[in-house]
């Protein structure tokens, strides 16, 4: 169901995507549907959620090179936004979070808060380290490297390309340098 719910995204966009087409494309009725998921929204939430999940949790890498892995991590990010498979069941999820708040409330607990929280334990490893301000507020620092790369990719005002990603790696590290 998860396969057929991004494939219609991708097809039809998410306005047109309903219960009734995911569970034709899937091969199920729709109270199959409905039995796991109460909305579309929450379908297009699980559908994104299962691209993105690995089997060993969410981990960022950790070579003592901050620069490097913070480089690492949105060159990666970067092309997940550039890829169609991502992107279109991506975009649908932050208009349906925005309308949304139980929608949103998933969203938060399930993928942006354990994503935020890997992400702030490897910048908290850069503090011990010293590569990082030791008094640098983690939630800001992940505010300054990441909104600029969101705002481009919301509003397709610049392409996302992997000298972009460095530059706001590069403009991060300044800001927050010890």
């Amino acid at each position: 169901m998860l396969t057929a719910t991004r494939e219609l995204v991708s097809d039809v966009g998410y306005a047109k995507v309903t219960i009734e087409a995911i569970a034709a494309r899937a091969g199920v009725g729709k109270q199959t549907i409905y039995r796991w998921w109460p909305s579309k929204g929450a379908v297009v939430f699980d559908s994104f959620l299962a691209l993105s999940e690995g089997a060993d949790g969410i981990r960022l890498p950790d070579t003592g090179d901050l620069e490097a892995d913070l480089k690492t991590v949105m060159r990666a990010t970067v092309a997940e936004f550039a890829d169609p498979a991502f992107e279109a069941p991506l975009r649908a999820l932050n208009s349906q979070i925005a309308e949304d708040p139980d929608l949103a409330t998933l969203y938060r607990e399930k993928l942006a808060g354990p994503l935020d929280d890997a992400k702030k334990q490897r910048l908290l490893s850069a503090q011990r380290a010293g590569q990082l301000d030791e008094g640098a507020d983690l939630d800001l620092v992940l505010e300054v490297l990441y909104a600029p790369l969101q705002q481009r990719w919301l509003h397709r005002s610049g392409p996302l390309t992997p000298e972009y990603a460095d530059a706001l790696v590069d403009v991060t590290l300044r800001a927050f340098a010890p």
